[in-house]
Order: C-alpha cells, then sequence, then structure tokens
C-alpha cells in the first residue's frame, strides 16, 4: 500500500510539472496580443508613445521564446522553480511595457494577474507567493514612476495619485482573492486525482492477485500429464535396475514425486466447482476481511444472523480490500475487542464493524470519506507520528459504493464507546454475479 502511494504521488508530481511547450505558445499569444495593441493604439488611435522601445521589450520575449524552442523538446517539462523563473520573466516584461505606457493608469495592468492565476494552478504555493511579491513591487513602482498615459487632446493624462492608490488596492487584492482561489480549486483536483489514482493501483494489484488462482490451477492441470509420465517411467526404471547403489537415488525420487503430486492435488482443488475462489457464503467473507488481524492483541468476534442458506457473493477484490481496511481500521483504534457481523434476509444483506475504542469524533465524522482525512480524532490527528495518507477509508468506501453498497459511520449507542460501521447491499445486488453466473 504503501508503495502504491508513493508511485500514485510521484505522478501526481509529474502532472503538476508544467510543459515547456504550454508557456512558450502562451508567451506567443501575448506577444501578438501587445504588438497588436501597441500597433493600434499608435496608429489607429493615433497615441504618441514610445513605439520602439515598447517593441524591442515586446521582441525579447519572442527572442526567448524561439531560442527556448531551439534548446529544448516540445515534450520538456519544467521543474517549478524553472517555470516560477519563466513566470517572473513574463511579470517584469509586461512591468517594462506598462512602465513605457502609464504605469498602473494603463488598463492593461490587469494582466499582471495572469502569470500569478498560471502558477495558482500548476506551481507550489511558495512559488506563487514569490510571483505575487514580485508583481506587488512591480506595481508599487509602476504607481511612483513611469512615463505618462498617453492621451491624444492633451498629449498625456496625469490621474491623480490617491485614484492610483486605489488602482494599486484593487489590483492586490484581486491577486490575492483570485490566487487563493485558484489555488485552492486546483489542489482540491490534484487531492482527488491522487486518491483515485492510488484507488485504481490498488485494485490493480488485488485483481493480479487474484488472478493467480486461476493461474495456479491452470499450471497444475498442464502439470499433471508429464509428472504422471516421470512417475511411471520412475517406476519403469526402479523394476528394471539391479539392486544396489542406486536405492536412495530412486526413494528420493519417488518422494519428490509424490511430493509434486501433493502439491499439484492442493492447486487444482482450488478450482473444483469453483467454490473457494469463485464463489463465497457470508460466513466464509467474513473468515477473509478478519484472518489477517488476528494476532494484534485484539480479539475479534465474528456472528451471522439470518435464515438459511447464507447469501452467496463473487470474490470480489474491491470488496475484499474495502472491507478489510474497515476491519483494520477498527483493530488500529480498539482497545480489546472488536465485533463483526453479518445479518441478512431476502432484501438486504447488511455486515457491521464494532469497536471498543474512542470512537469517531464529531468534527472528523462529517468528513469521513474524503481523501486525506486520517484520524478520527483531532488530537490523535495532531499528535500521531507516522501516520497514513488518510486514503485507506477514501479508497475503501469508493470500492464499497462501486460494488452497490451504502455505508453508514457513527459511534455505538447505548453509552459505549466506540466506532460503528455498517455496510449494507441489496441482496439482489450482494448476488447477482453469482447468479448470473449460474445462468
Amino acid at each position: 500500500m504503501a508503495l502504491d502511494l508513493t508511485t500514485a504521488s510521484v505522478q501526481l508530481r509529474a502532472q503538476r510539472d508544467l510543459r515547456l511547450d504550454t508557456l512558450i505558445r502562451l508567451r506567443w499569444l501575448a506577444v501578438a496580443g501587445q504588438t497588436a495593441a501597441l500597433l493600434g493604439v499608435h496608429f489607429v488611435l493615433g497615441f504618441r508613445l514610445p513605439l520602439l522601445a515598447g517593441l524591442l521589450v515586446i521582441a525579447l520575449s519572442a527572442a526567448l521564446n524561439v531560442a527556448l524552442r531551439i534548446a529544448y523538446p516540445v515534450s520538456q517539462r519544467l521543474s517549478g522553480v524553472a517555470a516560477g523563473a519563466l513566470l517572473a520573466y513574463d511579470v517584469l516584461q509586461l512591468a517594462a511595457l506598462l512602465y513605457l505606457t502609464g504605469g498602473l493608469e494603463n488598463p492593461f495592468s490587469i494582466l499582471f494577474l495572469a502569470p500569478v492565476m498560471i502558477s495558482a494552478t500548476a506551481l507550489s504555493p511558495g512559488i506563487t507567493l514569490l510571483l505575487g511579491a514580485l508583481v506587488a513591487v512591480c506595481a508599487s513602482v509602476l504607481a511612483l514612476s513611469r512615463f505618462p498615459l498617453p492621451w491624444p487632446s492633451v498629449g498625456s493624462l496625469e490621474l491623480p495619485l490617491l485614484y492610483v492608490a486605489g488602482i494599486w488596492c484593487a489590483l492586490m487584492l484581486a491577486l490575492a482573492f483570485i490566487g487563493v482561489y485558484a489555488w485552492r480549486v486546483s489542489e482540491e483536483g490534484r487531492e482527488i486525482a491522487q486518491a483515485l489514482a492510488a484507488t485504481e493501483l490498488v485494485l490493480a494489484r488485488e485483481q493480479h492477485l487474484s488472478a493467480l488462482d486461476g493461474l495456479a490451477a491452470a499450471a497444475a492441470h498442464e502439470l499433471g500429464t508429464p509428472l504422471a509420465t516421470i512417475a511411471l517411467v520412475a517406476k519403469e526404471l526402479e523394476r528394471a535396475l539391479v539392486p544396489g547403489p542406486h536405492d536412495d537415488d530412486m526413494a528420493l525420487l519417488r518422494e519428490q514425486v509424490s511430493r509434486c503430486r501433493d502439491i499439484l492435488k492442493k492447486l487444482t482443488s482450488l478450482d473444483e466447482q469453483g467454490a473457494p475462489f469463485e464463489t463465497m457464503p457470508v460466513g466464509h467473507l467474513l473468515d477473509d476481511i478478519v484472518e489477517p488481524h488476528r494476532n494484534f492483541g485484539v480479539a475479534l468476534d465474528i456472528r451471522g444472523e439470518g435464515p438459511r442458506p447464507e447469501p452467496r457473493c463473487l470474490r470480489n477484490p474491491s470488496v475484499l480490500y474495502g472491507l478489510g481496511n474497515i476491519v483494520e481500521n477498527a483493530v488500529d483504534f480498539a482497545a480489546s475487542r472488536v465485533e463483526v457481523s453479518a445479518r441478512w434476509d431476502a432484501d438486504k444483506v447488511e455486515i457491521e464493524v464494532l469497536d471498543d475504542g474512542p470512537g469517531f469524533a464529531p468534527e472528523i465524522l462529517t468528513r469521513l470519506g474524503e481523501p486525506y482525512v486520517s484520524s478520527r480524532s483531532a488530537d490523535r490527528e495532531a499528535t500521531s507520528e507516522g501516520g497514513g495518507l488518510g486514503l485507506g477509508f477514501f479508497i475503501a468506501k469508493t470500492l464499497l459504493e462501486r460494488s452497490g453498497a451504502r455505508l453508514t459511520l457513527g459511534n455505538r449507542a447505548g453509552g459505549g464507546s466506540g466506532a460503528r460501521v455498517r455496510i449494507v447491499w441489496p441482496r439482489l445486488r450482494f448476488e447477482a454475479q453469482p447468479r448470473q453466473a449460474a445462468e
């Protein structure tokens, strides 16, 4: 499980690395827009401004794009620091253009938000904060020092300092609010993506383990014939050989052939009538999920109640993993005892897991089922060392709900301490796959 989560984390970090091609394309769009705006204002609207200096600043961005395209492949991914450096250049380039065309009085000063938004959605919070600080410094300088805003009627326009200060405050507020909002939304998306990636990895591992059962049975059938031939030849050789120094070798050969037959018999018995590994009654399902947790100093009590025969379900790695995770969580927090009970009738199949631990804290109970909620109590969450990432219960809940179950979480009634997890399937859904297989 730890390896799976590490793999998922690596995958998410790779997803957060920006592609160089994305930044180059965005910069080409900025170069085209800046050039059109500069030429349009100068030649179409007739505003006098330092055209050559502005075009030189834009040409530097175009030259940087060409150099990056030549030096790196299209698929190149940038580290957070490298991507942040390129976005910082974009901030400085925009500041230079605004310096030549009126500073914060220029309506295009709102474009300061663009590099910070890109960083907030794709890079780490630290890099985004540094870019925001750079924007604040550039905006402060432009509020106090810049070329005058071109204006056709009087040659230039000087806005009151109080108005410029208002623009600066609005820009800073927009930078903070939109930046934090964009980061939070993208971070939630990344957390969900990482949790789902971990779910897929865990499920794939369980499916591989389940597939080994069928492979073992198939191998046993295939090896049966050559092993019988070996046994027959060994028997004939033993009859043909004169008693002597080869007796011990023949006895060893007979012993090993018999051992191989016993092993193959066990393997083929797994596939007889499909009982143990294709379908299982609810009692065997409880035994399977409880057995790995019996040697941890916690008493495990299993009970089943309902009319006979017991409902049967297909051996499903998703259900086994989900239920096993819930039992493991109960064993981790129990003081001395965990009860796992199953009840069924004509309409539903219910499995309930109770422990005698501290139970779910109210502030955690409302968030259980979300990724990265890893503790039952706020105190344990704050003090635990070496805890998990909080994905186990999220994965278990997702897999069980995918199988048609409904989960109810709470604490034990009647004043006793401990947590209570109830999983309920409609009986038709619980037994659907075995019935289809029988048909």
